[in-house]
């Protein structure tokens, strides 16, 4: 039988209080993680081509190109989600159609 003294139950304690309480390393990204961050940035692109096309009717922007270019950045960022989406779909009827 051991003896339990309250030096070693303190002792033992303390070890159990640190590594509950160490910095525990952050899980890997996961997919829907990974969709969220890209629907973000394409709100945020739309949200920048919105913000330059408004700069430019109220005369603040004069440069035409740069309306131009972040309105084509937040098009071809929608197209590219959508069709992320179409693949998405298409990916899951043909798992939901297999036979089982």
């Amino acid at each position: 039988m051991v003896a339990i003294s309250p030096a070693s139950l303190t002792r033992e304690i303390q070890q159990n209080f640190q590594q509950k309480m160490a910095p525990q390393k952050p899980a890997a990204p996961d997919f829907g993680d990974h969709m969220k961050n890209a629907l973000m940035q394409v709100a945020g692109a739309q949200s920048d081509a919105a913000k330059a096309v408004s700069a430019f009717e109220n005369g603040s922007e004069t440069d035409v190109a740069k309306v131009m270019l972040a309105r084509e950045k937040a098009s071809l960022a929608f197209e590219a989600t959508l069709q992320v989406r179409n693949k998405l779909l298409a990916a899951y009827k043909d798992i939901v159609s297999m036979p089982v």
